[in-house]
């Protein structure tokens, strides 16, 4: 019934329980799960995550934090493993000007290599942009992102900006931090944004949605996620959980 899409089952977080963890959260009523990469070594990991649960898929690519370590041979192993069987995506990919991690110059030149490269592929996009807003959007449009689209995970953006990305073939995601009482801004987002148009996510381990803040996050919590959306939007969970889970395999090609 309920599809997170983007999920770190790679995290060291899991390594004691993983199976466990996933499998519970499957037998919860999540239907699906996308397990987003933030280095070679994660890509390859959630790739073997969707060999081994049918209901799970995998997104490679490079987080904005590693694009340090990124060169041209590294850009083409992602290229050779996004054509593996059940890559739905490149991701997760963007700029983070909050921690700065890498450069800005760099992260801006890998983010557009790695647009360039899910439009070679034909792959919709998973993308990360904290602090970075206007950046990400010119880099968006510089590398006609349209073409493929893809999804702003964890939005932090404005209402106007999520019209601006809506109108250029994207998608918008909400995760654990809608229901924390400081998301005033991000509430009113969810207000605006269609139903078509809107996903929703975990980001486990990261980012645990009230009433389990502070503990460690994992899929079955999206329930959480879409409880908040319905209150927003006046609709039964049911509804909310039904029309996400669609969003995503349209958008996915699931």
């Amino acid at each position: 019934m309920l599809f997170d899409t983007h999920a770190h089952y790679d995290d060291e977080r899991f390594e004691l329980d993983r199976s466990d963890v996933i499998e519970r959260a499957h037998r919860s009523g999540v239907s699906y799960i996308i397990n987003a990469a933030s280095d070679i070594k994660s890509c390859e990991e959630g790739i073997a995550f969707a060999r081994k649960y049918e209901y799970m898929y995998a997104a490679v690519g490079v987080h904005p934090h590693e694009v340090g370590k990124l060169d041209e041979n590294t850009l083409d192993r992602i290229g050779q493993l996004a054509k593996e069987e059940k890559v739905v995506a490149i991701g997760e990919i963007g700029l983070d000007y909050y921690y700065d991690t890498a450069p800005r110059e760099i992260q801006k030149h890998w983010f557009a290599q790695q647009i360039n490269l899910a439009r070679e592929l034909q792959l919709p996009i998973i993308v990360h942009d904290r602090d970075a807003h206007q950046d990400s959007m010119n880099i968006l449009k510089d590398n006609k992102a349209n073409e493929v689209g893809g999804v702003f995970h964890c939005y932090s953006g404005s209402v106007e900006m999520a019209k601006e990305l809506i109108d250029y073939n994207f998608y918008i995601s909400v995760g654990g931090a809608l229901t924390f009482k400081n998301a005033k801004k991000l509430v009113e987002v969810v207000r605006w944004v269609p139903m078509e148009r809107l996903l929703i996510e975990t980001d486990c381990p990261y980012l645990t949605p009230e009433p389990h803040r502070g503990k460690r996050n994992d899929s079955s919590y999206v329930r959480f996620v879409a409880e908040k959306v319905a209150q927003i939007k006046e609709l039964s969970f049911e509804e909310v959980a039904e029309i996400t889970l669609e969003n995503a395999k349209k958008l996915f090609r699931i």
